[in-house]
């Protein structure tokens, strides 16, 4: 229960962060691992509390070079001067049939990943060859593991996410949830929702257990009597992770090629437990589904998810290295290769940052044909966030090709409904998500 919760448990993961954010800090290096060494104890815990504090007086090193503020207008100020043309919305018709294929792409996104979540690329090729679904083509079936490799891997082997094992719906997942309490979030609060609303609703809403990394320390920090952006701040060494990347596709549903004022939502939400790149990513990702409402054009819903974050920041650097692999006519496997050299899956901070798995996602929109399988398969076996990444680009492949595109053999397992943790919303059909979805798109 206390997982992510022990600031001291995490003084190198911290380390790690401040070095990437350009804080002067290779002195204590040393320092922080011997706390963390330390056996539970009120010392540990008051010096780990005195090392947060000493970290929040480093200055940047000097020729550090990107620019990455955590507030709107400074955002609003790095962004790139181009800013896309977008289409006009489609009739709505159309773009009821858009907003069903997101949500049932990012449901099937994250149940393929879900059952190898946490598994490296050697252990997850293995359950891959075992289950005779190498290369990934379909989901993972518990029936499909002898007794033997289920006795062996019973760590694996979470029956929660197996599509033989999912008793009528799809299971409850973080991926999952956050979209449904963003539509939550909008109908008690209304389209000007503010931080302090996300926390409130967080608290009143969704059990603390079925938030991880970043989200569980800002909701301790809300308990607590924190606001933002302190929520996001105090003692959390995973603000630039992964977890306000997979809270924003709602804000680009109901949004539709308005990349503004999905991304002013975006920020809004992810600055309750994240700052500068942990808040991109959300932003990104909205402003990528409010393009793929009503563009068809892969590289320019990519493009327009980059136009809305700031240009000189790490996410967008690394981005544009994308957007130039799949100039380059490089294959997928060859640009998943490329992420893996950049990224360590073995490094819990790599592994689970925005950026590494921002990157295979636009991987996956880029290389994968606009085809959901192409898109999501690939790019699950690739390891990383799995369910995260695979139902981020379901999402976005989704909604640009609507749900009559998605074939049956991922549809037809979730039997057309959702269960989540999110009060209210404990077993849902999908079909009711996106129409409550189209509704706040018409009060606009």
């Amino acid at each position: 229960m206390l997982l992510w919760m022990d600031y001291a448990e995490e003084l190198l993961t911290e380390w790690k962060q401040c070095m990437e954010e350009g804080l002067d800090i290779s002195a204590y290096k040393e320092l922080m691992e011997q706390i963390q060494k330390m056996p539970p104890s009120p010392e540990r815990y008051r010096l780990a509390d005195e090392m947060s504090s000493l970290l929040q007086t480093l200055p940047h090193q000097k020729d550090y070079t990107y620019d990455e503020p955590s507030d709107w207008d400074g955002i609003q100020a790095c962004l790139p001067k181009e800013q896309p043309v977008l289409p006009g919305v489609p009739n709505r018709e159309a773009l009821s049939e858009r907003i069903h294929g997101a949500w049932l792409g990012r449901i099937i996104g994250c149940l393929l990943g879900k059952p190898v979540e946490g598994r490296r690329t050697p252990e997850l090729k293995e359950m891959m060859r075992e289950s005779k679904n190498d290369p990934l083509d379909r989901y993972f079936s518990y029936g499909d593991f002898s007794e033997a490799f289920c006795a062996e891997h019973a760590e694996w082997m979470n029956r929660e996410g197996f599509a033989d094992q999912l008793g009528g719906a799809a299971p409850s997942d973080d991926d999952t949830n956050y979209t449904v309490l963003s539509l939550k979030l909008i109908n008690k609060y209304g389209r000007d929702f503010t931080t302090d609303d996300v926390a409130e609703i967080w608290l009143s809403d969704l059990p603390v257990l079925v938030t991880c990394t970043a989200e569980r320390v800002a909701y301790r920090n809300a308990l607590c009597g924190l606001t933002s952006p302190q929520t996001a701040t105090h003692k959390n060494p995973y603000r630039e992770w992964i977890g306000a990347q997979i809270r924003g596709d709602l804000f680009g549903y109901i949004n539709p090629g308005d990349l503004k004022t999905a991304s002013h939502m975006a920020w809004r939400d992810a600055r309750v437990s994240h700052i500068k790149n942990g808040i991109y990513g959300e932003i990104f990702v909205s402003a990528m589904l409010a393009a793929a409402a009503v563009c068809d054009n892969r590289e320019e819903v990519v493009r327009a998810g980059l136009s809305q974050i700031p240009e000189a920041s790490r996410l967008a650097e690394r981005l544009r290295l994308v957007l130039d692999w799949s100039r380059e006519g490089i294959s997928m496997d060859e640009a998943i290769t490329r992420v893996h050299e950049l990224y360590d899956e073995y490094d819990g901070h790599d592994w689970c940052h925005t950026i590494s798995n921002a990157m295979l996602v636009a991987v996956g929109i880029l290389f994968g044909e606009g085809d959901l399988q192409k898109s999501i398969c690939p790019i699950v076996q690739a390891g990383f966030d799995t369910d995260c990444n695979g139902a981020t680009i379901g999402s976005v492949i989704g909604m640009m090709n609507g749900a009559a595109s998605i074939p049956e053999k991922w549809t037809a397992p979730l039997c057309g409904m959702l269960r989540t943790g999110v009060a209210g919303y404990n077993l849902v059909a999908i079909s009711d998500l996106a129409d409550e979805t189209m509704r706040l798109i018409s009060e606009v």
